[in-house]
Order: C-alpha cells, then sequence, then structure tokens
C-alpha cells in the first residue's frame, strides 16, 4: 500500500545532515526507510535505552543499531536509568524520560555539529497532544509544530516532523506492504501513562461516542485555534504594550481590554521563555493589574512575574 506523497521529503535539502531519534517502532522504522528511499544520505541515527524493559529495552537498540547500519548510516546509541533519575529527581516516568531523551539528542547535536533533529510523531500523536494540552488547562487548542526549535541539553535544536499529517495506520500498512520489521514496545499498551491511556482508552471511547473520527475532528480543531491564534498576536502588536526596555507596560495595558490584556501577558511570556502556559497562570498574572495585589506571582519553571514601577517583568527566582 503506497503512503500518501509527503511534501518534506521532496522539499528538503539532501545533502544536508539531519539527525533521526529512532526508537525501533513502526514509526520511527518507517521515518528511517523514507528517509534512504528519498536519498537523504547524511542522516545519524540517535538512539536512547531507558533502560526500563530490561532485555528488550538491549533487544531494540541492537535492532535500531543493525537497522541502520543495513541502511547505510551512523548510529549514536545511548542508555539512561530512567528509574533511578525519577527517585533521585521526584519527577513522574515521563517527565524524567523525557529530560533523559532531550539531554541525549542535545549531546548528539553537540558532537555531530548539526543543530536539525528529525522526529517521527504523526497524526495520532498529534491528536493525544491537542487532548492532552486541553486537558492540562493549555491557553487554546495546542498541537506539535512541524517545524520548531526546543531546547535539548542546554543548545537549541530545529524539531522537525515530516510526518505530521499521516495517520499511524497508514505507516503500519505501508511497512507490511513492503516487507519491513520493526519492535513492538509492549509498554504501550500498559494503563500506567497519561498518553496511554488517551491513545488506547480515551480517543477510542470518544470516537465510538461520537460516531465519527476523532483524530480527524481534533486536527481541524486545532487548525482553526491557530488562525485565531494569528488574530490573537496581530492584536498584540497592534496594541504596543512592550516598553523599550522589554517590560509591559501596565499604564498601556489598563487600557486595552482584558482579552487583549491577556494575550498580550501570553505573548509576553512565551517570549520570556515561560512554558507550560495554561489559563490558570494568565488569571493569576492578570491578578497583577490590581494595585492592590501582591506584587509577583510564580510561573512554572522557576520563573516569576513582578509588578515594579508601574510595570510587568519576568525574572528567575
Amino acid at each position: 500500500m503506497p503512503l500518501p506523497d509527503i511534501a518534506w521529503f521532496h522539499e528538503a535539502l539532501k545533502r544536508r545532515r539531519y539527525l533521526a531519534g529512532v526508537s525501533g517502532g513502526a514509526d520511527s522504522v518507517a521515518l528511517l526507510h523514507l528517509l534512504h528511499r528519498h536519498e537523504f544520505r547524511d542522516v545519524v541515527v540517535c538512539h536512547l535505552d531507558h533502560g526500563l524493559r530490561g532485555r528488550a529495552s538491549a533487544g531494540d537498540a541492537r535492532f535500531v543499531e543493525k537497522l541502520a547500519g543495513s541502511l547505510g548510516y551512523r548510529c549514536e546509541s545511548g542508555r539512561a536509568e530512567v528509574r533511578a533519575l525519577m527517585k533521585a529527581s521526584g519527577r513522574s516516568m515521563e517527565t524524567a524520560a523525557r529530560e533523559a531523551r532531550h539531554g541525549f539528542l542535545g549531546e548528539c547535536c553537540r558532537k555531530h555539529r548539526c543543530p536539525r533533529l528529525l522526529l517521527a510523531h504523526h497524526a495520532d500523536d498529534q491528536s493525544e497532544t491537542i487532548l492532552w494540552n486541553l486537558l492540562r488547562g493549555s491557553h487554546g487548542l495546542t498541537g506539535m509544530k512541524g517545524s520548531q526549535v526546543l531546547k535539548m541539553g542546554g543548545r537549541p535544536v530545529e524539531c522537525v516532523r515530516p510526518l505530521l499529517g499521516t495517520r499511524r495506520e497508514e505507516l503500519r500498512e505501508w511497512l507490511v506492504a513492503e516487507g519491513l520489521t520493526w519492535r513492538e514496545d509492549a509498554s504501550n499498551a500498559e494503563p500506567v501513562a497519561a498518553r496511554n491511556r488517551l491513545r488506547n482508552e480515551a480517543i477510542p471511547l470518544l470516537a465510538e461516542i461520537a460516531r465519527r473520527d476523532v483524530v480527524e475532528s481534533l486536527r481541524r480543531a486545532e487548525e482553526a485555534s491557530a488562525e485565531l491564534r494569528e488574530i490573537e498576536r496581530w492584536a498584540v502588536q497592534q496594541a504596543a504594550a512592550v516598553d523599550p526596555q522589554g517590560r509591559l507596560h501596565l499604564p498601556r495595558l489598563r487600557t486595552l481590554p482584558e482579552v487583549v490584556q491577556a494575550a498580550c501577558i501570553y505573548d509576553f511570556l512565551r517570549t520570556s521563555g515561560v512554558t507550560e502556559l495554561s489559563r490558570e497562570v494568565l488569571a493569576r498574572c492578570l491578578g497583577l493589574m490590581d494595585p492592590a495585589a501582591g506584587p509577583a506571582v510564580n510561573l512554572p519553571g522557576g520563573w516569576a512575574m513582578r509588578r515594579r514601577g508601574g510595570r510587568l517583568l519576568v525574572v528567575r527566582i
């Protein structure tokens, strides 16, 4: 079964070096084979063993190394003890694994002098991200971007997701039709992580209730939300609430409608490097508009927003 044409593989510069995050699962294996078939030659395969599944994890690493070699690609393998990291940091398994993965990938970028990382997230992953962000109180419906710069291991990395418009089943059907193998991670079916429960329980149930393709519905809703964010960004530019010193000007903010005040604060926090912005965080920051309120609110990631001399600014705690 042929895959729908994916424009990125035709438009991207094939002479460039790319890193590719490959777990050994169907999605990343499909990405790697597609890169090879479209004649991308300078690819470094990056695989991190999270140390969570014993022999199965070691088998994944061997599979990825063998696959990379068969395609003529270099391979960087690493190992992290995620359970130990969880215990030391008090973070969840998902967070500890993500931080370990980002640290490893950032180091691969440094070693190979390559700021570009290809990831195999697809349309079904996108729907899970949109739903999860919504449940966490995100500012609008937000998902992953086809290309975005993220900090990994303390360095900026351009993360590119060529498969973001492709469905999971399309990728698997293509692999089967081509006689290509991959590794199944049995833990993906276990209800231990929020992502797994969204994938295996929530989204199928919503599809059954709605009697429609929820993945497609969430995709369209996210696109509509993105259009509204464009309008919001235009309103922020028109508001011109940031002073020449890069602080939010309170007297100017107070002349604006509350919805534009919130948009200005959201944009200011985002461009200041604050992440995990929810409506609850925005509501607390809006409270700083009241001169009788406390002068500061804590923000995610060790930041705070402070009111000082008629201005709002973001500082490290």
